[in-house]
Protein backbone atom coordinates (compact mmCIF):
# COMPACT_ATOMS: atom_id res chain seq x y z
CA UNK A 1 0.00 0.00 0.00
CA UNK A 2 1.90 3.12 -1.26
CA UNK A 3 0.54 6.47 0.37
CA UNK A 4 1.04 9.55 -0.99
CA UNK A 5 1.51 12.48 0.40
CA UNK A 6 -0.77 16.11 -0.33
CA UNK A 7 1.84 18.95 -1.16
CA UNK A 8 2.34 21.41 1.34
CA UNK A 9 0.47 24.89 1.34
CA UNK A 10 4.22 26.29 0.75
CA UNK A 11 4.50 24.18 -2.51
CA UNK A 12 0.63 25.15 -3.43
CA UNK A 13 1.59 28.71 -3.45
CA UNK A 14 4.64 28.69 -5.22
CA UNK A 15 3.19 26.90 -8.11
CA UNK A 16 0.83 28.93 -8.46
CA UNK A 17 3.11 31.92 -8.28
CA UNK A 18 5.25 30.53 -10.98
CA UNK A 19 2.12 29.88 -13.23
CA UNK A 20 0.93 33.69 -12.94
CA UNK A 21 4.42 35.07 -13.73
CA UNK A 22 4.81 32.58 -16.86
CA UNK A 23 1.39 34.39 -18.09
CA UNK A 24 2.78 37.80 -17.34
CA UNK A 25 5.29 38.19 -19.72
CA UNK A 26 2.80 36.83 -22.36
CA UNK A 27 0.38 39.38 -21.23
CA UNK A 28 2.96 41.62 -21.61
CA UNK A 29 3.73 40.56 -25.12
CA UNK A 30 0.87 41.18 -26.40
CA UNK A 31 0.10 44.78 -24.36
CA UNK A 32 3.63 46.24 -25.93
CA UNK A 33 2.51 46.67 -29.95
CA UNK A 34 -0.49 48.38 -28.35
CA UNK A 35 1.59 50.79 -26.89
CA UNK A 36 3.12 51.14 -29.76
CA UNK A 37 0.35 51.64 -32.69
CA UNK A 38 -0.97 54.30 -29.62
CA UNK A 39 2.59 56.34 -29.44
CA UNK A 40 2.20 56.92 -33.43
CA UNK A 41 -1.40 58.08 -33.36
CA UNK A 42 -0.18 60.53 -30.80
CA UNK A 43 2.71 61.26 -32.85
CA UNK A 44 0.10 61.67 -35.94
CA UNK A 45 -2.01 63.80 -34.24
CA UNK A 46 0.45 66.19 -33.00
CA UNK A 47 2.27 66.75 -36.61
CA UNK A 48 -1.48 67.05 -37.61
CA UNK A 49 -2.39 69.72 -35.42
CA UNK A 50 1.04 71.19 -36.15
CA UNK A 51 -0.06 71.99 -39.98
CA UNK A 52 -3.42 73.01 -38.91
CA UNK A 53 -1.69 76.26 -36.74
CA UNK A 54 1.14 76.85 -39.78
CA UNK A 55 3.90 77.49 -37.00
CA UNK A 56 2.26 80.36 -35.38
CA UNK A 57 3.02 81.22 -31.92
CA UNK A 58 0.57 81.40 -29.08
CA UNK A 59 0.73 85.16 -29.13
CA UNK A 60 -0.10 85.11 -32.81
CA UNK A 61 -3.44 82.97 -32.29
CA UNK A 62 -4.59 85.44 -29.58
CA UNK A 63 -4.43 88.13 -31.84
CA UNK A 64 -6.24 86.74 -34.68
CA UNK A 65 -9.08 85.16 -32.15
CA UNK A 66 -9.53 89.15 -31.16
CA UNK A 67 -9.69 90.10 -34.49
CA UNK A 68 -12.22 87.81 -35.66
CA UNK A 69 -15.84 88.27 -35.00
CA UNK A 70 -17.27 85.92 -32.35
CA UNK A 71 -17.00 85.11 -28.83
CA UNK A 72 -12.87 85.55 -28.67
CA UNK A 73 -12.95 89.16 -29.80
CA UNK A 74 -15.95 90.29 -27.57
CA UNK A 75 -14.85 88.45 -24.10
CA UNK A 76 -11.99 90.53 -23.84
CA UNK A 77 -13.92 93.84 -23.61
CA UNK A 78 -16.11 92.10 -20.92
CA UNK A 79 -13.32 91.77 -18.55
CA UNK A 80 -11.61 94.29 -16.50
CA UNK A 81 -9.71 94.38 -13.28
CA UNK A 82 -9.82 96.24 -11.06
CA UNK A 83 -6.91 97.10 -8.00
CA UNK A 84 -6.70 99.30 -4.96
CA UNK A 85 -3.39 99.50 -3.21
CA UNK A 86 -3.62 99.21 0.48
CA UNK A 87 -1.13 98.35 3.76
CA UNK A 88 -1.64 96.14 6.33
CA UNK A 89 0.32 97.16 9.74
CA UNK A 90 2.69 94.39 11.17
CA UNK A 91 1.42 91.32 13.47
CA UNK A 92 -2.35 92.14 12.64
CA UNK A 93 -4.67 90.58 10.78
CA UNK A 94 -7.54 92.77 8.69
CA UNK A 95 -10.76 92.09 6.17
CA UNK A 96 -10.44 94.13 2.81
CA UNK A 97 -13.29 94.42 0.44
CA UNK A 98 -12.42 95.71 -3.16
CA UNK A 99 -15.68 96.15 -5.33
CA UNK A 100 -16.30 96.33 -9.18
CA UNK A 101 -17.78 99.63 -10.79
CA UNK A 102 -21.55 99.94 -11.33
CA UNK A 103 -23.18 97.01 -13.37
CA UNK A 104 -19.92 94.74 -13.42
CA UNK A 105 -19.86 91.52 -11.63
CA UNK A 106 -17.37 89.89 -9.50
CA UNK A 107 -16.31 86.64 -10.79
CA UNK A 108 -12.52 86.62 -8.84
CA UNK A 109 -10.41 88.21 -6.35
CA UNK A 110 -6.97 88.37 -5.23
CA UNK A 111 -3.92 89.88 -3.68
CA UNK A 112 0.00 90.40 -3.91
CA UNK A 113 2.48 91.82 -1.60
CA UNK A 114 5.94 92.84 -0.23
CA UNK A 115 5.64 91.44 3.39
CA UNK A 116 5.54 88.26 5.28
CA UNK A 117 0.97 87.95 4.53
CA UNK A 118 -0.42 85.32 4.39
CA UNK A 119 -4.05 85.43 2.90
CA UNK A 120 -6.55 83.30 5.80
CA UNK A 121 -9.80 83.92 3.01
CA UNK A 122 -11.24 84.76 -0.31
CA UNK A 123 -14.33 85.09 -1.69
CA UNK A 124 -17.53 86.56 -3.42
CA UNK A 125 -19.48 89.61 -0.50
CA UNK A 126 -21.88 90.28 -2.97
CA UNK A 127 -22.46 89.53 -6.60
CA UNK A 128 -19.86 93.19 -7.31
CA UNK A 129 -17.52 92.69 -4.23
CA UNK A 130 -14.91 90.31 -3.70
CA UNK A 131 -13.41 89.93 0.54
CA UNK A 132 -9.80 89.05 1.10
CA UNK A 133 -8.63 87.91 4.84
CA UNK A 134 -5.28 88.95 5.46
CA UNK A 135 -2.47 88.49 8.25
CA UNK A 136 1.03 89.97 8.34
CA UNK A 137 3.09 87.91 10.40
CA UNK A 138 5.91 90.03 9.85
CA UNK A 139 7.34 92.56 12.27
CA UNK A 140 7.12 95.37 9.74
CA UNK A 141 4.54 97.16 7.82
CA UNK A 142 3.54 95.29 4.68
CA UNK A 143 1.60 97.12 1.14
CA UNK A 144 -0.68 94.67 -0.42
CA UNK A 145 -2.49 95.54 -3.97
CA UNK A 146 -6.01 94.18 -4.18
CA UNK A 147 -7.33 93.04 -7.40
CA UNK A 148 -11.22 91.74 -8.49
CA UNK A 149 -11.74 90.30 -11.66
CA UNK A 150 -15.00 91.69 -12.91
CA UNK A 151 -17.08 90.98 -15.98
CA UNK A 152 -19.61 93.23 -17.32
Amino acid sequence: MTVRKRPSPALVVALLALFISLSGTAVAAGVVPLAKRALSADKAKVADNARKLEGKTAAALLQQAAQTPGPASSAAGLVTIKQAADSLAPASGREYVIGCDGGKKVVSGGYSTNGEVLGWDSRPISDSAWGIYLGNGGDAAASVTLYAVCIG
